[in-house]
């Protein structure tokens, strides 16, 4: 059977406005982490992600066989769950900015992941701009660190877990790869989304306690809804459908726009100031989106000439 055209303009345009919104994952979650723990908080931002999404898991049949609903769970366990209770957990021990650097090593982890077992080879071009885009994550990250002072630091315990929770994220990229190669992009997002709900329902009150429900400010509420919606039900529809339309190697380098925009959100919303090692940064990570969706090319294994 054919495969159907790609588009790589659409493709990359949908990955760089999911890592743009995933940048504002850990402002909100910072947000509504004084008011609650990090079950609740994640627990409350997947179910309004799950109430958006909801619609769709009605207007899509799944169509999956007794194999690829197992690969559906073990994805939605690894993407939904075991990251984002690892990640924040991170983020409530260490500051925005560092878990903004560690992220800017998640192109790295996914470039050679997709080169393992992806059988997707990138060309030098695209080995310069990620190495590029990810001296640029740090650059911001610690322009950011140089403006922190006082309590609440950043530790050494969080940014492992921010880490950890990267390459258990790596699991969740490439598997949802893989499913999306039969499906479409949002079958395998709504039901995989409802799916790791449902798992947090469960293991959450079971570890963490009964999440809160009265006392939480409006603020809160509004962060928690900002972050399903948008952080969440958009970002992910949108990068799994980028996935089916470019390698997922290429695609990494635009998670870098994360730390980006969350410096950004710290000088127009929280008042911070951005130094010029920051905005050296956020150069490199936009001259090397242009470069890596302009001049890079990615081909698979196969497509390769035999020697």
């Amino acid at each position: 059977m054919p495969e159907s055209p790609k588009n790589r303009t659409l493709g990359f345009a949908a990955c760089t406005i999911a890592s743009s919104l995933w940048g504002c994952g850990f402002f909100f979650g910072k947000i509504a982490l004084v008011e609650m723990g990090v079950g609740s908080m994640v627990l409350y931002r997947f179910l309004f992600a799950t109430l958006v999404l909801l619609p769709l898991l009605f207007t899509h049949k799944p169509g999956l066989n007794r194999r690829e609903w197992g690969i559906l769970l073990l994805c939605a366990f690894l993407g939904i769950p075991l990251q984002f209770l690892f990640q924040f957990t991170g983020l409530s021990l260490t500051t925005v900015s560092h878990a903004s650097l560690m992220v800017g090593t998640m192109p790295v982890f996914l470039a050679v992941a997709a080169t393992l077992f992806a059988h997707e080879r990138m060309d030098a071009t695209g080995w310069f701009a990620l190495v590029v885009s990810t001296l640029g994550a740090a650059l911001i990250a610690l322009g950011a660190r140089e403006t922190t002072h006082g309590a609440g630091g950043p530790t050494l315990a969080g940014d492992m877990f921010v880490v950890v929770s990267l390459l258990i994220a790596l699991g969740w990229v490439m598997l949802n790869k893989r499913l999306m190669e039969r499906h479409s992009a949002i079958v395998v997002s709504a039901y995989g989304t409802a799916c790791g709900t449902a798992m947090l329902l469960v293991c959450v009150p079971l570890i963490y306690g009964p999440p809160p429900v009265h006392h939480i400010s409006l603020k809160a509420w509004l962060a928690l809804a900002a972050s399903g919606l948008l952080c969440t039900a958009t970002t992910t529809l949108l990068w799994n459908w980028g996935l089916t339309q470019v390698p997922a190697s290429q695609a990494g380098v635009l998670l870098n726009m994360e730390p980006l925009i969350g410096s950004i959100l710290g000088v127009f919303v929280l008042h911070e100031s951005l130094g010029p090692t920051a905005r050296t940064g956020g150069a490199l990570i936009l001259a090397s989106a242009i470069l890596i969706t302009t001049r890079s090319r990615t081909r698979t294994r196969e497509q390769l000439p035999c020697t």
